[in-house]
Formats: structure tokens, sequence, C-alpha cells
């Protein structure tokens, strides 16, 4: 088929060269979000997708809005069969979606009606889901509530961050994503509804989302940790500062702390919590580097009498 891809960031990067390296497919312009600032000189630079396409010598496509009339009739001209999406972070208007024969297909790192939305991987490390996966389905005006195609499924592991999961799951998925294709253009693949029971939202998770409540119990400050990491980041304040947190450990065999209180030693930071304590991984004050909890206490001379939050 020939194929229009739509896609942003780095996680929609192994559907892309999957699609590239297809016998069956041709990819012949990819749609991604406009240029944007990144990294510590706040650059403007364009996407991960942009990036991959234009080393591959294909038309890059940047419309600030995916119903731009000029975007539209370039699309049409392009003639697609078909537009595979995945991760592009813009709506797409019925406009766009009327113009390939067998619509947009994307694919949403959940099992569907499961974690609607924005941010999926994130809310279902949050929530402790132990399987999670990937889904394949037509795009309609819902948000993610087309008809399905076919799935992909993950066992979350007990200490996988969000990047953790996200990156298995764009690999698996760039193959169910092929798979599909090859379905669709065979004839032999049918979408089918949603299930109307088990639906769930899973809506962006921010930067104030990401600050612990430390009388919450450990297994939740656990899961919140992991959850922001990478993106947004968790944290918490420190005399009046914002401290970043990577990744803690459960320690139940620990002596009981009041929430926020903190047990420093030489090798580890232990915080309390609405439950049992938690050993703190590696944090970064604001302004510096990423350290050790450990490193950290002894720059900062933290005392019995210091809490966290």
């Amino acid at each position: 088929m020939r194929l229009v891809f739509a896609g942003t960031p780095d996680t929609a990067l192994p559907s892309l060269r999957a699609l590239l390296d297809s016998p069956r497919h041709e990819v012949v312009a990819v749609v991604t979000r406009p240029d944007a600032q990144s990294g510590r000189g706040r650059q403007v630079h364009p996407s991960p997708v942009a990036q991959l396409a234009e080393e591959s010598g294909i038309e890059v496509l940047k419309p600030a809005k995916a119903g731009d009339p000029g975007f539209l009739d370039r699309l049409r001209a392009i003639n697609p069969d078909c537009c595979p999406v995945v991760a592009y972070g813009a709506l797409l208007p019925q406009s766009a979606l009327d113009i390939p024969p067998h619509g947009w297909i994307n694919l949403h790192f959940s099992l569907l009606p499961a974690w609607r939305g924005a941010a999926p991987v994130q809310h279902a490390v949050l929530h402790g889901d132990e399987i999670t996966g990937a889904s394949t389905f037509r795009i309609v005006k819902e948000l993610d509530a087309g008809p399905v195609f076919g799935v992909v499924t993950e066992e979350i592991r007990p200490d996988d961050t969000s990047g953790d999961l996200l990156a298995r799951l764009a690999e698996s998925g760039a193959g169910l994503l092929a798979a599909t294709l090859d379905g669709v253009e065979d004839g032999v693949l049918e979408a089918r509804p949603q299930p109307v029971d088990g639906v769930s939202v899973a809506p962006k998770i921010g930067v104030d989302d990401g600050r612990v409540d430390w009388a919450a119990p450990a297994m939740r400050v656990d899961r919140l940790v992991r959850a922001c990491t990478p993106a947004p980041g968790a944290w918490t304040e420190f005399r009046g500062q914002r401290v970043k947190l990577g990744p803690v450990r459960l320690a139940p065999e620990a002596d009981k702390l009041e929430p926020g209180e903190m047990a420093a030693s030489k090798k580890s930071v232990l915080v309390g919590t609405g439950s049992h304590p938690i050993e703190l991984g590696e944090v970064q004050p604001q302004g510096k580097r990423l350290m050790t909890s450990a490193e950290w206490a002894r720059g900062m001379r933290v005392t019995g009498q210091d809490r966290l939050g």
C-alpha cells in the first residue's frame, strides 16, 4: 500500500523503520509536528520522525493544524491508500480522516478500551496494572474509540519505569502495526468495535502531578516515581527547593519513619511514607547534576530534623 506515516517522537521510530523496510508497502511521506525548541540551548529542531524521513529522502509535512487547507490539498495530491499513526500528537479532523480509502490506523500503547488518551503507559504503571499492551485501531472522531484490528500484550515488571515499558511496546507495536497493514491490504483483517465496558481514560500527566505525597503508602510513592520516569519527572521539596527523584526501592524491613522523615547513612537515604519507608535512588537537586541519594545527603548535611515535602 501507498502510505503516509504520521508520528513525532522517538517512540514512533521503530514503526516508521518497520514500514520503510517492508517489501509490501511504500512510505511516500510523513506528517509530523512542526519544529520545536529542545535541549539546554532551547534551539529549534525537527522531530525525530522528521529527521528519519529526511535521511530516507521522504517528503515531510509539518502542518500547524491537520485541518489546514494547504495540508489537506497536498495529502489529496499524494493520494495515500492508508495513513498509519504512532504518537502524532495532534487531533485529526474528519476532513483529513476521509482522504485515505483505508483510513488512519493508529498504534496505541494500551489494551483498548483501557487507558484511552495521551498517557496510557504512565497510567498503567501508576495504577499498578500487571499486564498492558498495544492496539491498532481505525481512528474515528471520538478519542481512541475506533474499532480495533489487533493487539499485543506486555507484562509490566515490578521495576518498570514508563520509559522502560514504552520502549518495549514501541518495538512490539511496530510489528503489530506492520502486520495490521498487511492484513488490511489483503482484505483478511476486520476491525472489531471496542467493548462498552472497561473504558478508562489516561489524561496527560503534568509536572504538578509528579509531586510526591509522603503521606501516601510506599507502594503508591514507588508507582508514582516510576510512572513519571523519565517524564515529567517525580519530585519533592527539600529546604524550599525542588529535588527530582529517580526510581526508589521499597524497604519494608526498615525501621518506621514518619512521612517525609529521613534517615541518612553513608550508603543510603531512607524516607518515611504513610506505610513503610522507601530508599531513595538517584536524585537531582535544582540546578545541579544527577547523583546518588547518599552523595546528595552528605553534601546537604542532612540531619534528623530535615523533612522532604
